[in-house]
């Protein structure tokens, strides 16, 4: 007998589709027709096709951008995961301590974005705040808005108080999911501790941290908030990754096709590491699936 599906189903997610079309797809379609169009206002339209996309691959702004993005990326990510696994390790496992340390991992995480921005403005600030006036008594020479490496310090070290939260709960719950069994299995071959991590530990939790990775890498790829409202972007140009001099594009200077174009871009390049992420992390699974 032919079975039959019921397609009824469909009407269950039908609002939710409506919801990603005028969400995701509606405004997607609106950033592609201002990347191929120029306008001199009063809603008038001149077809320029790929003209924006051939200016923007050639602006020594964006590469610069993009070569700054990518730089905090690969910091970000090679201090907040490593401290994220080692803070996951040392957690308590089970009882009222380890509550108290969920709990406070878990605070930094329900702290805005914009509200971490000032708290750092301040905390780091030459005249009134802990940190900044701390360093100058010190005989540290440290202004974060007239120096270059000191920003890029601030804004470093902001970003890692505020998400290696978001690791460490990550392996901790992959930590938690190993069975006792491969513990005590270790603790008979009298395994050392850091053989423990590297065949017991590390494997499992595996599909664990490389979420992790993509959710950091997207997010600091796409990071805006947080040192806008501590630098601006300054001093200088030294932190302004690709969100800010995208907005700056579009808002400050109004130049509404390039700033489509650059956005496409800046949106296919998340999008094809993304997908490499997944896609190692499919084979991971179908790895120790086998």
């Amino acid at each position: 007998m032919e079975k039959t599906v019921n397609q009824k189903a469909w009407f269950l997610i039908l609002p939710v589709l409506v919801l990603v079309a005028f969400s995701a797809v509606i405004p997607l379609m609106t950033v592609v027709n201002y990347s191929v169009q120029d306008t001199f206002g009063s809603n008038k339209f001149f077809w320029v096709g790929l003209e924006w996309f051939s200016d923007i691959l050639s602006s020594d702004r964006m590469w610069d951008a993009l070569g700054r993005q990518i730089t905090f990326s690969t910091i970000i990510l090679a201090i907040e995961v490593p401290m994220g696994v080692f803070v996951a390790l040392n957690m308590p496992k089970k009882g009222f301590w380890a509550s108290v340390c969920l709990v406070l991992m878990s605070l930094p995480l329900l702290i805005p974005w914009n509200v971490v921005g000032t708290i750092w403005q301040v905390f780091a600030r030459v005249d009134i705040g802990l940190l900044g006036y701390s360093l100058d008594k010190l005989g540290v020479s440290y202004n974060y808005t007239q120096d270059s490496f000191a920003a890029w310090a601030t804004v470093i070290v902001m970003d890692v108080w505020h998400w290696t939260s978001l690791v460490a709960l990550l392996a901790y719950a992959g930590l938690q999911s190993i069975p006792d069994a491969y513990y005590q299995a270790a603790k008979i071959d009298q395994a050392s501790r850091w053989k423990v991590f590297r065949f017991i530990e590390l494997p499992k939790i595996m599909g664990v941290l490389m979420i992790a990775i993509l959710l950091r890498f997207m997010d600091s790829f796409m990071i805006y908030t947080e040192p806008f409202v501590v630098t601006g972007g300054g001093p200088g140009n030294s932190t302004t990754f690709l969100s800010i001099d995208l907005v700056k594009m579009a808002l400050g200077q109004f130049d509404l096709g390039p700033a489509a174009a650059f956005s496409i871009m800046y949106y296919l390049v998340i999008l094809l590491v993304s997908w490499v992420f997944y896609t190692v992390m499919v084979n991971l699974q179908k790895r120790d699936g086998a």
